[in-house]
């Protein structure tokens, strides 16, 4: 058994044990139950198992990440404090996977709101 299970013994005022939600319990920074609930508004499957929205959120959280660490490295490349959309476009554009992953993409280079 790892040391993080309570071994049975709740917390909490009256031996109620605290709720937690999926995300939480996942360590993750997307939220589970948005995930779930898209699924679920798509119709994508009749059923779904109560893993799948934690490892589409897992899935989605990393490939952001990694598309964010690749577009700082192109903006400190370029001498850029910021992350703009033309250096998002390079980091997919340069990397072998993400390019063929977001081929048929289009990253906008307007900025919503730039009047």
């Amino acid at each position: 058994m790892s040391a993080r299970r309570s071994h049975g013994r709740s917390s909490g005022a009256g031996g109620r044990g605290r709720t937690c939600s999926g995300t939480v319990r996942a360590e993750l920074s997307f939220s589970v139950s948005q995930v779930e609930h898209g699924l679920r508004e798509g119709h994508y499957a009749q059923r779904l198992s109560p893993t799948v929205p934690v490892y589409l959120a897992a899935v989605i959280e990393y490939l952001t990440a990694k598309v964010l660490e690749l577009a700082g490295n192109e903006a400190q490349n370029h001498g850029e404090r910021n992350i703009t959309p033309l250096l998002l476009d390079m980091a997919v554009h340069n990397d072998s996977l993400l390019s063929t992953l977001f081929d048929t993409t289009t990253i906008s280079q307007v900025a919503p709101g730039g009047d």
